[in-house]
Formats: C-alpha cells, sequence, structure tokens
C-alpha cells in the first residue's frame, strides 16, 4: 500500500530539495543526457534561488533557461546538482511536453541551443 503524505509535509520536504539545489556559492543545474546517462548533451543552469513550492511540487523558476548541447543526442534523462556538481536528484524525464523536464527540442546537436521551458519536480 502506498503511503499518503499531508501536503504540508511534503511542501517541507520539497523545501529541502530545494535548498539542496541552491546550496553552494553559486546556482545548481541540470545536466540533460541520452538514454541510461551515456552522454552528458546539454548542462543547464538554474536560477538561484532553484524554484518555488506548493502544492507538494517544486517549481523551478526563471524560465525559459538555456545552454549549448554539447554532445548530439536524444534527451531522455535529467540529473539536478548543486553549485558543487553533488546530484541531488536523478530519473527526471525529459521531452516537449508531459515530462519532469520540459525542453524545446528533444533532438540535440552540438553547438545547439537548447531551452528548458518547464520544469516540476513533484513529491510521490
Amino acid at each position: 500500500m502506498a503511503i499518503n503524505y499531508s501536503v504540508a509535509l511534503k511542501n517541507t520536504r520539497m523545501t529541502a530539495v530545494r535548498d539542496a539545489i541552491d546550496a553552494g556559492a553559486g546556482a545548481g543545474k541540470i545536466n540533460i543526457y541520452n538514454a541510461a546517462y551515456s552522454n552528458l548533451l546539454v548542462s543547464i543552469e538554474l536560477a538561484d534561488p532553484s524554484g518555488t513550492i506548493g502544492a507538494g511540487a517544486l517549481t523551478l523558476s526563471g524560465m525559459p533557461r538555456s545552454g549549448i548541447g554539447v554532445f548530439a543526442g536524444n534527451a531522455a534523462v535529467a540529473r539536478i546538482l548543486d553549485s558543487t556538481n553533488a546530484i541531488v536528484a536523478d530519473g527526471l524525464t525529459v521531452g516537449t511536453a508531459g515530462t519532469d523536464i520540459v525542453i524545446d527540442n528533444v533532438n540535440i546537436a552540438v553547438g545547439q541551443n537548447v531551452n528548458i521551458t518547464a520544469g516540476t519536480i513533484t513529491h510521490g
């Protein structure tokens, strides 16, 4: 049976996630990879603070955010890291709609400008 948490507790836990992303001297970032994290396609710096909390979710702020493709491939999965490159969250879905991280194009080329248009981490 799944455990259900109150919205207040979900918000507290998601605040801890946001604070972990914002830890360190600089802004956190999102690294976007192709399947199974085999190649880093693009790294995009987040706003600082990285997002807002509500209804048990962390919604990333300052969208759109942009980065330049460093490897060619199809975006499939993402990690969020703090400014010291410590992994805060991974396994985030990536796509052009209906995913945790929404980008403008999943077919990334070297040198391509890649835009995150929305991002949400929802408490399970």
